[in-house]
């Protein structure tokens, strides 16, 4: 089995197509990346394919990858339930030697998340389940304030491929 290529490479790569997309904008950071976006369904979608592509590369097995997706979903979608589309944001996803940390920031610092008392086996319910997946799936997620607004920080247990 041979190592994952260097980050630098597999972000060049992964976000060559992307770069030339209006409100994206990529960087690498350790095991990771950092991308600003202006919200919407396709910049999701790139930012999703972005984050498969990343934590595959760092060892990351199948079903870490697909909540790493879920909860940066949920994330984004709630800021732009909150703030409309194209909210500008920055979404960052990396392996720490704790697991992944899916990390969204917007610009509000007031507006925070809020749990909604919504079954998660409510057959009923068309939303407000999110953050109740979020909580399973990254338990300990929590908020700050921070110099753009805030962000929500998550860590999905996992363990990385590397060490």
């Amino acid at each position: 089995m041979q190592p994952p290529p260097p980050l630098t490479t597999l972000l060049d790569t992964a976000t060559a197509h992307v770069r030339t997309i209006p409100g994206f904008y990529v960087r690498s950071r350790p095991h990771g990346f950092a991308a600003h976006v202006c919200a919407s369904p396709q910049n999701l979608c790139q930012v999703r394919q972005l984050t498969s592509t990343e934590l595959l590369a760092q060892g990351m097995k199948a079903d870490t990858v697909d909540s790493a997706q879920l909860v940066l979903s949920e994330l984004v979608g709630n800021s732009v339930r909150a703030y409309g589309d194209h909210v500008p944001l920055v979404v960052e996803v990396y392996v720490t030697s704790h697991g992944v940390a899916v990390n969204v920031h917007d610009p509000d610092p007031s507006a925070l998340p809020r749990r909604r008392a919504t079954p998660l086996d409510s057959a009923e319910a068309e939303t407000g389940r999110g953050l109740g997946l979020v909580d399973l799936l990254a338990p300990g997620w929590h908020v700050r304030r921070s110099a753009i607004g805030k962000q929500v920080r998550c860590r999905l247990p996992a363990e990385p491929g590397w060490n």
